[in-house]
C-alpha cells in the first residue's frame, strides 16, 4: 500500500541502509551548447558558474544546480519548475533580453507559475509563492 506524501515536511533526506541524498543536478539536453550558453546566462543573468568538461553549471540554491550539456538527441525533452522570488522582475528582464515566455497562471493556492521554453523546447517553470 502507498503511504500519501507528507508536503507540509521536509522530505528525509536518508535511506534506510543506504546513505543520504544531498545535492540535486538537473540535466538540460541542448542541441548546440555554445548557443544554449548564451542563452542560459540571460536566462539565470549570469554566465555559468562552473564548466566541468562539456557541462556548464549554474548554482540556483546551496545544494541545486542546473547542468547544460549538448545531447542532440535528447533535446528539448527537459522538464524543470524553479522557486523563484521576484517573477515580475525576472520576467521583465527575460522579456528586455528577447526571451518569450507564455502567459502568467495563479494557481488556486495563490502560487504564480509560469512557462519558459528554451531554444530547444525544454520547459523552465518559473513559480513564485505567495507572499506570508
Amino acid at each position: 500500500m502507498t503511504q500519501p506524501a507528507n508536503h507540509g515536511a521536509q522530505a528525509d533526506q536518508h535511506l534506510p541502509g543506504k546513505g543520504s541524498m544531498t545535492q540535486l543536478y538537473s540535466v538540460v539536453p541542448v542541441t548546440d551548447r555554445a548557443a544554449a550558453l548564451e542563452w542560459f546566462a540571460v536566462f539565470f543573468g549570469r554566465p555559468a558558474d562552473e564548466v566541468v568538461g562539456s557541462e556548464a553549471l549554474w548554482q540556483i540554491s546551496e545544494t541545486a544546480w542546473v547542468v547544460v550539456d549538448e545531447h542532440a538527441e535528447r533535446a528539448g525533452h527537459a522538464l524543470l519548475t524553479l522557486g523563484v522570488e521576484g517573477l515580475d522582475e525576472i520576467l521583465a528582464h527575460l522579456v528586455a533580453h528577447g526571451v518569450a515566455h507564455q502567459p502568467v497562471e495563479t494557481y488556486d493556492n495563490g502560487v504564480r507559475h509560469v512557462v519558459v521554453l528554451d531554444p530547444d523546447g525544454n520547459r523552465l517553470s518559473l513559480a513564485e509563492a505567495p507572499a506570508g
